[in-house]
């Protein structure tokens, strides 16, 4: 067997998580024919094919498989082994990766992540805005942002900002045209802007007041993917929004958007910061942890 360099593993992992060349190639910052020669070589060294290419995926051979199953525990103790190594710096620098979805993005992770930076200029940050309930591990990231009910029970889960509240918004235009609904129970009849979470099931509003509580799930002639679109759409007189509180309140100021209903409106739980429980995570990972509890989400810094 020709001499293989241990490297060549981590290259043959990462092209697997990430589902092709081209991905593992972005996220590594080198070209996907540099992977594609390393992969050859360590193919011709061990004489066994290990991935199964197409135009269109990438995935393991039986023995690519089996390899993976014994190569990502020895890896993964290589890495702690770094990071035990990095916790003797004296300032934390490395790449950390987030995974949160929109929302959390917007008024949370970015206004802390960029105070973070002025704080750490050694430490690099990637975010990824994504709503889809991921394995962060499998996915390479260090931290993801989710509500409570869909972490795993592996992770370990840090309370992220404040309390939540959705707001029920349209344009005084709309207002104009067809009438202000004045309960949750008026909008029947109404042309609510609907938004679809990316498994396909649709957002259900949800309202409380006093005693009572009620589900809705809105009709309406559109349907968007992202809270952005439905602000947009409301903002154009399109119809009835349902945005988290921080994306309606400037518009509302401005009278750009009348919000309806507030005391319909339930404070909700927090989000939350997860990430895996381990040992000893890494310097920059702690050191983000300890900014993040010191932060004034109020005052925005």
């Amino acid at each position: 067997m020709r001499p293989i360099r241990l490297d060549s593993f981590d290259v043959f992992v990462a092209i697997v998580r990430c589902g092709g060349f081209r991905a593992a190639a972005l996220e590594r910052g080198v070209s996907s024919s540099a992977l594609s020669q390393t992969m050859n070589a360590l193919e011709e060294a061990l004489g066994i094919r290990l991935l199964n290419r197409t135009t269109r995926s990438v995935s393991p051979t039986e023995a690519g498989q089996r390899l993976l199953d014994r190569l990502a525990p020895a890896l993964s103790d290589i890495q702690r082994a770094i990071a035990e190594v990095d916790e003797l710096r004296d300032s934390p620098s490395g790449t950390l990766r987030i995974n949160a979805p929109a929302p959390a993005v917007d008024h949370l992770l970015c206004p802390l992540v960029f105070d973070f930076m002025d704080t750490y200029p050694e430490v690099k940050i990637e975010i990824i805005s994504d709503a889809a309930v991921i394995d962060i591990v499998e996915q390479g990231f260090d931290a993801g942002v989710r509500f409570g009910k869909q972490l795993a029970q592996d992770m370990i889960a840090v309370p992220f900002g404040p309390l939540l509240r959705y707001a029920i918004i349209a344009s005084p235009d709309y207002i104009d045209r067809y009438g202000r609904p004045e309960t949750p129970h008026d909008l029947v009849g109404h042309d609510c802007v609907r938004r679809r979470f990316p498994g396909g099931t649709l957002v259900t509003w949800r309202f409380a007041y006093g005693n009572e509580e009620l589900e809705v799930t809105p009709a309406g002639r559109l349907t968007v993917s992202t809270v952005h679109n439905e602000l947009q759409a409301a903002l154009a007189g399109r119809g009835i929004a349902h945005v988290l509180d921080d994306y309606a309140k400037p518009h509302v100021r401005d009278g750009e958007l009348v919000e309806l209903f507030p005391d319909w409106s339930p404070t909700l739980p927090h989000w939350f910061l997860y990430y895996p429980n381990r040992r000893l995570p890494s310097a920059a990972m702690r050191a983000f942890l300890d900014h993040m509890r010191g932060y004034d989400w109020q005052a925005g810094g």
